[in-house]
Parts: C-alpha cells; sequence; structure tokens
C-alpha cells in the first residue's frame, strides 16, 4: 500500500472578518468580508493532497455543524478520516479578525479536537513509510499532551514523524517539548521560531542547537521569501526563495511543511523535496484566502519556468 502523511494537527473551523480597525471594549465593527472555512491542519493537508500524496487526518472531529463543514471538506479534498466522529461535542472554531494593516487578531473556541483519546490514537493501522505530522499547538494544551506525549514515546520507530512547535513553541511545556523533539526525526520551524527556541542569532546556528541536542534526520528552517535552509546526512544546505508577488502570506508556512514532507514520503532527495516546498509556497501567497496550496501540475509547471532560479547549495560538505 502506499505510504501517507498522517496529519495530527487539529482541525478548526477559522471564521474571518475583514474590518477597518479593532473596536474598542463594548464597540462594534463592521466587517467587509467574511470567509468560513475549514483550518488548522487541513491547510497541511491540502498542500500535500493537491501534490499527488496520500493524507490521512488522524483527528477528532466531533458531531455538529462546524463537524460537518470540516468533514465534507476534507472528504471532498480526498483526505481519510482515521478517527470515528462522537459527540456531544461540536469542532472548536477560530474567530480571526483581520484589520486594513492585515494584522491578525485571534479567539480561539476549542472543541471536539481536544477530547481526542490514546485509545483512538492506538486504533491507527500504519504503513511502511507513512509519515506523521504533529503541530505544537497538539501538545500545547495540558489535556491533549497527556495523550499525544506517551503516545508518541510508543510509536512504532519506522514511522517518521515531523514536528513544527509553532508560534507558541515557548508555551508549551518543557518536559513535554524536550519529549515531543526526542521522538522527532523532522524539526521543521521558522526563522522567528528557531531564532527563538535556541537563543542564535542565525538560521545556521540554530540548527546547529537543535542538532547537538537531539538526533533529527533534518531540520528545515523557512526563511519566507528567502526560501530555507536544511540540514540533512550531515549536509547544510541553503535553498532560495523564489521572486513573486505576495497577496496573502498566510498560510504559506503549513504549505511548505505539508509539501516538503509529502516529497519526502514519495522518496524525494532533500534538496529536491525543499525546492518544491519553496515553490508551492511561493505560489500559495499569490493567491487571497484559506487553503492555498498550489495543484502538483501548477507547481510543476513553475520549477520548469524558473529552472535556472534558487537552485540548491551546499553550504557544509559532508565530512
Amino acid at each position: 500500500m502506499t505510504s501517507r502523511l498522517v496529519c495530527l494537527d487539529t482541525v478548526m473551523v477559522d471564521v474571518a472578518l475583514d474590518i477597518g480597525d479593532l473596536p474598542p471594549r463594548g464597540g462594534d465593527a463592521l466587517s467587509s468580508q467574511r470567509t468560513i472555512a475549514a483550518g488548522g491542519g487541513f491547510n497541511v493537508m491540502s498542500a500535500a493532497r493537491r501534490q499527488g500524496h496520500d493524507v490521512a487526518y488522524l483527528g477528532q472531529l466531533g458531531l455538529g455543524p462546524m463537524a460537518d463543514l470540516a468533514r465534507a471538506t476534507l472528504e471532498g479534498e480526498g483526505v481519510e478520516i482515521l478517527v470515528n466522529p462522537r459527540g456531544p461535542l461540536d469542532l472548536g472554531l477560530c474567530i480571526v479578525l483581520v484589520d486594513q494593516g492585515a494584522e491578525r487578531t485571534f479567539v480561539t473556541s476549542p472543541g471536539a479536537e481536544l477530547t481526542l483519546s490514546g485509545d483512538e490514537l492506538r486504533r491507527v493501522r500504519w504503513r511502511e513509510g507513512d509519515v506523521l505530522y504533529v503541530s505544537g499547538y497538539d501538545v500545547v494544551y495540558p489535556d491533549l499532551a497527556q495523550v499525544v506525549v506517551p503516545w508518541l514515546s510508543e510509536l512504532d520507530a519506522g514511522v517518521v514523524v515531523g514536528f513544527d512547535p509553532g508560534p507558541r513553541a515557548l508555551d508549551i511545556d518543557d518536559s513535554v517539548r524536550d519529549a515531543v523533539l526526542s521522538r522527532t526525526n523532522w524539526l521543521l520551524l521558522n526563522d522567528a521560531e528557531a531564532r527563538l527556541l535556541s537563543n542564535a542569532d542565525s538560521p545556521e546556528k540554530a540548527i546547529r542547537y537543535f542538532t547537538d541536542r537531539y538526533d533529527f534526520d533534518g531540520v528545515v528552517v523557512r526563511l519566507g521569501a528567502r526560501g530555507c535552509v536544511v540540514r540533512a546526512r550531515e549536509e547544510l544546505w541553503d535553498v532560495g526563495g523564489f521572486s513573486v508577488t505576495a497577496r496573502d502570506t498566510n498560510g504559506a508556512g503549513d504549505v511548505h511543511n505539508g509539501v516538503m514532507l509529502a516529497a519526502l514520503v514519495a522518496g524525494e532527495s532533500v534538496e529536491v523535496a525543499a525546492r518544491r516546498a519553496n515553490a508551492a509556497a511561493a505560489l500559495s501567497v499569490t493567491v487571497f484566502g484559506p487553503a492555498t496550496g498550489p495543484s502538483q501540475r501548477a507547481t510543476d509547471e513553475f520549477l520548469e519556468d524558473r529552472a535556472h532560479e534558487a537552485r540548491p547549495v551546499v553550504l557544509e560538505p559532508n565530512p
């Protein structure tokens, strides 16, 4: 059977409202535009799925109108749902207020996604070559962390784990974060998160900090428009970004993670996977809205048109 990208990153429903300015306390604001869509882990899954890879969601959706919306979206994208839904809770939602400066303010109302049980996790039947994607949001909430961390420690060594600590990395309990990092094969994070966790002043030094402490297969530090730096096989790669006109950068990191891991699942080399992830992330920011990961064909054509651009460079040769 074909190996999959299995996503543990929780799915929620995002309700995005475009407003001029945030209202004062007790005030009101008129929204000029709204979108209601599946978010969270769906952004990673849709990015990988659109590249033609098998993807599965390992999370509890619950029962209710929010769960129905998310389930229909996942099924429409061709994502396999591994956990049977149950009540009494509906799926959680996140209110996103986007002001005229494109700054986002969030109000999160958790739901069924935080009720995932250890029994539900242990029922998963893994395929050879499966990659599990874990987000910091899976372990930042103590109740969910108590379920996820012991299960991760028992997980078959053949399952490759990709972990993105996310913007709340420092809110994760130190012992929890250490336990997850100890089971991580691929560490995925952006430049700001890498510096925050390592106190390093460059992505290269941040990578050295992590690899001195943990036995990773690889580390990817995303640099936005500048691409990414990747360490794997004792080599350090600078994989340049692509020049595009950005309309909406929200979710670009999710697209990068999804495409990077999916390409590794498919057997691509590290440098090829990273360049493809950079291309997909670049294409995603040219489109406004949620879950903007490009198709496999669009990514292939983009890379063909930019064949001589952003070639990977080895910064540190294999000793």
